[in-house]
């Protein structure tokens, strides 16, 4: 005879009838956790939508507030600074990008780079150099870019549709919005916190 201890109330295993109730439970806690509720907005920036973009060394908010605004539209033609890149030295400009070209710009860690490297109608892709950190973005589409937030211990990013977001300040960080226009020239976006 065999002894079973620690089994009182055991069910013998009947095949599927546990796991198929542990999976669709699973799965419905997962859609019902994607679906409603406030977006994420730890970096200040939505949740992603669009084309997908990466990122090294991405580090989280330090504040809850967010770093977007509703505003008008960021078209190339009302970049406030023109086109001079200078203008971004100081980590503070908004200017219309018709080229591949490099932008210097004061970082929160220290000098940094946001380099065009492909620029046509609607679409734009690009790397921001920070320190030892390295983001790169994309997007294509109407109405498409890309926001990438800077801070001295890294980098986050997120693409998709941001027709409708200028950047706003974060403390510590340095907000980029880059968005790509139908004539093949993007509106760069810098806002330091």
């Amino acid at each position: 005879m065999t002894s079973v201890r620690g089994t009182r109330g055991a069910r013998a295993h009947q095949p599927g009838s546990g796991r198929t109730a542990a999976v669709a439970a699973v799965l419905t806690a997962v859609t019902v956790a994607g679906c409603g509720g406030p977006p994420d907005t730890a970096d200040g920036v939505p949740p992603h939508r669009g084309n997908p973009s990466e990122s090294r060394s991405a580090q989280p908010s330090d504040s809850p507030s967010g770093g977007l605004s509703a505003s008008a539209a960021p078209s190339a033609s009302a970049a406030a600074d023109g086109g001079d890149i200078a203008d971004c030295a100081d980590g503070d400009c908004a200017i219309a990008v018709s080229q591949r070209v490099t932008v210097p710009f004061e970082g929160p860690a220290g000098p940094a780079t946001l380099t065009v490297d492909e620029l046509g109608p609607n679409k734009v892709t690009y790397t921001v150099t920070s320190g030892g950190n390295r983001s790169r973005g994309g997007a294509s589409g109407p109405g498409q870019g890309c926001v990438t937030v800077l801070r001295d211990r890294g980098s986050s990013n997120v693409c998709g549709r941001v027709s409708t977001m200028q950047p706003s300040a974060q403390p510590g960080a340095v907000v980029i919005l880059m968005a790509a226009g139908e004539d093949g020239t993007a509106a760069l976006r810098i806002v330091s916190g």
